[in-house]
């Protein structure tokens, strides 16, 4: 399902200032041109292949599977790839393609850090210069991915207009461009905004779920249910990407429930009664909006999820009930985090972890002799700001105060009061 003049039925377009449309039409050329150019296919292969990691393992989970019950469960191990998640393979495509149109500086917008890592390391392989947006309530619970974007020669800017959390990261990164063009590419991180946008990332995604139907096919496992976290959609519509057309099997999409079904307590905007049809940052799709037109406050765990709009494609799937979404709690997520840690060796990110808890709620639907494929789109070793003081209050609170007054006196780790609990 590709956009049909930008548009998804009713969802999609490019509703941008007049200055934006040569950069998107100068954007959308070069991307027909060079997704049909057998070198840059080739060239990015190969990146694919010795930069990237691909193919990520299909792991199947037998501990989890058996105290489930029901569907075979199988992960697809996205967080082994490069940089820690699956944002890498869009922002190689796009930074690669931006180098061939001859732009020097890459800028970047980021919730959780994920996509700004992501592009900071493709900017530092492809030398180009990189900025990267962020919300300044991010910046601070992503503190680990802040500082790797910096080792790898990125400028994070922290957004504090707004509720200074993604939605106002793109609205930064939007303003940069529309002054900048020239010689400025805006590797846009998930399947949104104007048009070709949403086309753009779906493609340089769709590796994962190309991957995934391979390597089902090669082992025999019939699949019964394809699941995965849904922010504004990246991961998603790449791990969906080659099942849309077909009626099998069951595609669903796990959005943040937040902690509670009130306005302000969630980001959920396929489920639910908040969301709205409306235009915003460039594209028509589901928004949490108020009856001005304003986007709502949100709320998620998980730094990646809290969007108030989601992509025109998924939208347009969830209208027409090809893809099923469901909300998922912070504390649901939270849970999925320690069954797989405990049970198979597996740290999900707190994103992919909504679409664990979605798995774990749905296995026993499913025959023994078929399988639900989770994405784990990314590792949760950059979440460790949001889940030690939920998991170990104590022990984090001793670290942060002994590691203050460490600093603070300028003394050597080797030399630091000894901890306690």
């Amino acid at each position: 399902m590709k956009s049909t003049d930008g548009f998804f039925n009713q969802y999609g377009g490019k509703y941008v200032a007049e200055v934006l449309r040569r950069p998107l039409d100068e954007l959308a050329d070069a991307f027909h041109f060079y997704m049909n150019d057998k070198a840059f296919m080739e060239e990015l292969r190969i990146i694919q292949r010795d930069y990237i990691g691909r193919e990520t393992p299909l792991y199947f989970a037998p501990t989890a599977t058996k105290l489930l019950g029901g569907a075979q469960i199988y992960i697809k191990l996205e967080g082994l790839a490069n940089t820690g998640a699956h944002k890498i393979n869009n922002a190689i495509g796009q930074c690669l393609l931006a180098k061939k149109m001859g732009k020097t500086r890459i800028i970047a917008e980021t919730g959780a850090g994920q996509h700004g890592l992501a592009t900071a390391a493709a900017c530092a392989k492809l030398g180009l210069e990189c900025i990267v947006y962020m919300g300044e309530v991010d910046v601070r619970r992503q503190q680990p991915n802040v500082a790797a974007m910096e080792l790898y020669g990125a400028k994070v800017r922290a957004v504090t207009a707004g509720s200074r959390t993604l939605k106002d990261a793109v609205n930064e990164a939007m303003r940069d461009w529309a002054t900048n063009f020239e010689n400025t590419h805006y590797v846009l991180g998930s399947a949104l905004g104007p048009a070709p946008f949403p086309d753009i990332v779906r493609e340089f995604q769709s590796v994962i779920g190309n991957e995934v139907k391979r390597q089902c096919e090669e082992r025999g496992v019939k699949i019964g249910a394809m699941v995965a976290c849904v922010g504004g959609g990246s991961n998603s519509i790449g791990f969906f990407s080659p099942f849309i057309n077909q009626k099998e099997p069951r595609l669903i999409g796990a959005e943040a429930g937040g902690i509670g079904n009130g306005v302000g307590e969630n980001a959920s905007r396929m489920t639910g009664d908040a969301a709205r049809d409306g235009i915003m940052q460039g594209y028509k799709s589901r928004f949490l909006l108020d009856d001005d037109g304003q986007a709502l406050p949100t709320r998620s765990i998980s730094a990646g999820l809290d969007y108030c709009g989601i992509g025109p494609q998924l939208a347009a799937l969830g209208k027409s009930g090809r893809i099923e979404f469901t909300a998922i709690r912070d504390e649901e997520a939270l849970e999925a985090v320690k069954f797989f840690a405990k049970n198979e060796g597996i740290l999900f990110a707190l994103e992919s972890a909504h679409a664990g808890a979605a798995a774990m709620k749905i296995a026993r639907e499913f025959p023994k002799d078929q399988a639900v494929v989770i994405n784990m789109s990314g590792r949760g070793d950059k979440d460790v700001f949001i889940t030690s003081p939920v998991f170990r209050p104590e022990e984090w609170n001793q670290f942060l105060h002994a590691e203050i007054e460490r600093l603070e006196s300028n003394k050597d780790i080797h030399d630091a009061k000894i901890m306690t609990k």
